[in-house]
């Protein structure tokens, strides 16, 4: 049987993974970067146990191309996300560690107090 920690870490991992490959090559630049972190929060945040999300772009790494946008790389994602399922919570990221993007459970949670519908 899969307990509910289990099953949350799972959905985070999937959420992640998702994200991440969803949006890498989007084109993006540095003025257009706060619409795009919204668009891919308020898209992400519509999934199943999704409690929260957050996008941030790193602005530093959008090095404008000739025709004056860069391509979103994973390098440039600083997300953090967290699901619920039932009483188990799982927060989750994406962080650039050195020069690739890991992803990674921050810390797991089981209590009563909310529960999913």
């Amino acid at each position: 049987m899969i307990t509910d920690r289990e099953r949350a870490a799972f959905e985070a991992g999937i959420k992640l993974g998702a994200l991440y490959h969803q949006w890498v090559g989007a084109p993006i630049s540095r003025e257009s970067a706060s619409s795009l972190e919204k668009a891919i929060e308020n898209a992400h945040i519509q999934q199943p146990y999704m409690t929260d999300v957050s996008v941030r772009l790193d602005r530093e790494l959008m090095i404008p191309n000739s025709f004056g946008y860069s391509e979103l790389s994973g390098l440039m994602f600083d997300v953090e996300l967290t699901v619920r399922v039932n009483q188990a919570s799982c927060h989750a990221c994406i962080a650039r560690e050195g020069e690739y993007p890991m992803m990674r459970i921050e810390w797991m949670d089981e209590d009563a107090e909310i529960s999913n519908p």
